[in-house]
């Protein structure tokens, strides 16, 4: 599915999505194809299920033109 068939079918909501398709471009990785798992109502549970994503699962507000996701090469860890 297309992110914006997802946008036309859920306006202004989050939703539980995994990323099928992608291509990077510098640091930033677009998405092309994706499967919706599920719409989220509830901005705090969208918060709650983005930090149990895994793998390709991502939590994203249908608010947004493109999905683009930043990459960060080295990030930082707290030790100490």
């Amino acid at each position: 599915m297309q992110w914006q068939e997802v946008r036309s079918i859920y306006p202004d909501q989050y939703v539980l999505l995994e990323i099928l398709n992608s291509h990077i471009e510098d640091t930033v990785q677009y998405v092309d194809e994706v499967a919706l798992i599920r719409a989220i109502q509830d901005p705090d549970e969208a918060t709650r299920e983005l930090l149990k994503c895994k793998n390709n699962n991502i939590v994203y507000h249908t608010g947004q033109e493109k999905i683009a996701i930043e990459l960060r090469k080295n990030p930082f860890y707290r030790s100490r």
